[in-house]
């Protein structure tokens, strides 16, 4: 069907639209009697959904895990920092629950759409979670609706891709129901910021949009930031993560470059950082994890593509931050070749596979390829982290493991440990104490007493 656009006349009313609409949804809004749809209730969705009831809001939240779904009717959890008694609490008082079934969007008053936006093998966005998500709430939309999309996607996404699919209920974005997006700034495992101090970025279609998205926010977040369109929010998002993946490709080179002169670069960044004015820290690793610094500048750079324009340093720090896995597996086999030893047949340990400290977030981890890299090789190779038991199936990756206890006698008898994520729960020295050869990629072995040959990656 031809989209149409809503006119507005100079009085700012828009043509078409019932009287009352937008009166009785802020109405509902700042009563926070609004129910709120939460659609994808992972590592984004069920914090945010938490902080929405918390505030006084009825939610409801939507996933096609059904599993999930129903361990969060129970009041059980499956991410760390969301606690068990704490989804119990928010069932018995009634302002949570969850469904798999998605008929019940006529029930709700906002969707807040928080699924996932990965990569396709070719490195390009795949937004069939999106486009999913969008179909099943066409089926289902009704006037008076705000719809805010939240997953970190390239410009345009919301206007071009998602609004079209709604306008195919035959209501209009602007006039039936509204449409915004608000990028989540989710930080797992971050001790001083949470979904409710966090300011929350804001655009939309339109000024009566934006207006209603804003006060949905406003109880939950640490501050609302207005900007003047959809776009400009998408744009925020790409900006903030694309920003870190560079400067992290940045002191990743200047490692390689250091160890081969011989410097410490972490002694190097602890001096640098004494600098109070125009130098921000950023430190070196295995590689990036996470949804967001390894994936979102590849959005930019494919959304860049079909304007013409092309991101050199964006790809190539992209292209830095990929081959890191690559470069820590050559200095494990230099430091094994250091003790008469080959990789093949070495019996490797590699110390947490969380993406960063202290979480139980495996998603685009390089633990993962570093493992597999290790085992194509052929070390016999395992991994311990106190968050995941069981490596989980991933997308591009296939190796099953289950975590192993550390004891003395199992470092004594691994020929390597690689410390991958520094968890807090690891006692560095009791390791080196116990291990013979130690390769470390995060700095985390730095003043301990060790007994062991260690090496920086």
């Amino acid at each position: 069907m031809p989209l149409t656009r809503p006119l507005i006349s100079q009085s700012g009313q828009i043509a078409g639209q019932k009287p009352g609409l937008v009166d009785d949804l802020m109405a509902s809004i700042k009563a926070r009697s609004a129910r709120v749809g939460i659609v994808g209730l992972g590592y984004v969705g069920l914090p945010l959904a938490e902080s929405f009831a918390a505030g006084g809001y009825p939610v409801l939240g939507f996933d096609i895990d059904v599993a999930k779904v129903e361990k969060l009717r129970k009041g059980q959890s499956y991410i760390g920092h969301i606690k068990p008694a704490r989804i119990a609490e928010l069932v018995r008082s009634g302002r949570f629950d969850a469904t798999s079934d998605f008929a019940r969007f006529a029930n709700v008053d906002a969707i807040v759409i928080c699924v996932p936006t990965p990569l396709t093998v070719a490195r390009e966005p795949d937004l069939s979670y999106i486009r999913g998500t969008a179909e099943r709430s066409r089926d289902y939309l009704r006037p008076g609706q705000l719809i805010v999309l939240e997953s970190t996607t390239y410009p345009g996404t919301t206007t071009q891709m998602l609004r079209p699919i709604l306008e195919e209920s035959g209501l209009v974005a602007g006039r039936d129901f509204f449409l915004a997006y608000s990028p989540e700034r989710e930080d797992p495992g971050n001790q001083d910021f949470a979904t409710r101090s966090i300011p929350k970025v804001v655009g939309a279609i339109d000024d009566t949009s934006a207006d209603l998205a804003a006060a949905l926010y406003q109880p939950v977040v640490g501050g609302i930031v207005r900007v003047s369109s959809a776009g400009v929010a998408e744009a925020c998002k790409i900006l903030e993560n694309t920003y870190r993946a560079v400067n992290i490709a940045l002191v990743n080179e200047l490692k390689i470059v250091f160890d081969a002169m011989g410097i410490d670069v972490w002694e190097v960044i602890a001096a640098a950082k004494t600098k109070p004015f125009g130098f921000q820290v950023f430190y070196p690793g295995p590689g990036l994890g996470g949804h967001c610094i390894p994936i979102d500048p590849f959005y930019l750079t494919w959304a860049a593509r079909q304007y013409g324009v092309h991101t050199r340093f964006i790809e190539l720090a992209g292209e830095i931050n990929t081959s890191m896995p690559a470069y820590v597996v050559s200095r494990i086999a230099l430091a094994l070749n250091d003790v008469a030893k080959p990789i093949r047949n070495s019996r490797i340990l590699v110390l947490g596979v969380a993406y960063k400290k202290d979480v139980d977030d495996p998603r685009e981890s390089p633990a993962f390829a570093i493992l597999e890299m290790l085992a194509e090789r052929g070390a016999t190779v395992s991994y311990n982290d106190p968050h995941i038991p069981t490596l989980p199936s991933m997308r591009h990756h296939d190796i099953q493991l289950d975590s192993q206890s550390i004891s003395e006698q199992f470092l004594a008898s691994q020929d390597c440990v690689v410390i991958v994520t520094d968890h807090s729960a690891y006692d560095f020295d009791f390791i080196t104490r116990h291990a013979s050869l130690v390769v470390d990629t995060r700095n985390a072995t730095k003043g301990v007493s060790s007994h062991a040959r260690i090496w920086r990656a």
